[in-house]
């Protein structure tokens, strides 16, 4: 049983989502987003490349795409709306994402914006030739509780934004 709270913000969600891209998102995001579909009552799409575990929840679906290159990517683009909200470390798919009108939050908590995601993508293609030419880059640093915490505020930011409109 619902809230009148929960049901009421459902209703005014309409058919806006949440979009994950799920095979590189960490286990404590995709929990947080568990929370967040059930008590706001909007709709969570896991999308990945293999079978995951997801709460049963009216709230939270699964979709399975077959294993290959940019297959969950793509899947999400042809899905997603206008407002929806995109989950992704992909910054090509953060680019798509917004040329949708959509909104991309990185498990991070990075807001991407059109005024910011030229530089990421430059930054990202910058390391890229790097790695390429041999020159060891590193990977990102470990999750800390600084990133999660900055993940809820824009996720809960996002979710009062997209009531709004």
């Amino acid at each position: 049983m619902s809230t009148p709270f929960i049901s009421a913000w459902g209703e005014l969600m309409g058919h806006r989502r949440i979009w994950v891209d799920a095979d590189a998102c960490p286990v404590v995001i995709k929990n947080i987003l568990f929370k967040a579909a059930q008590r706001v009552g909007i709709f969570l799409t896991l999308v990945a490349n293999q079978q995951m575990y997801i709460p049963r929840s009216k709230w939270i679906t699964l979709i399975q795409v077959v294993p290959g290159f940019d297959e969950a990517d793509n899947e999400i683009v042809n899905r997603v709306r206008p407002d929806d909200i995109v989950i992704t470390s992909d910054i090509p798919l953060a680019a798509k994402v917004l040329e949708k009108r959509g909104h991309a939050l990185n498990p991070r908590g990075e807001l991407y914006s059109k005024d910011t995601i030229r530089g990421v993508l430059l930054m990202r293609d910058f390391k890229e030739t790097l790695r390429s030419s041999g020159i060891e880059t590193g990977g990102p640093p470990a999750l800390t509780q600084k990133n999660r915490n900055l993940f809820a505020a824009n996720l809960d930011k996002l979710l009062l934004k997209t009531v709004g409109s």
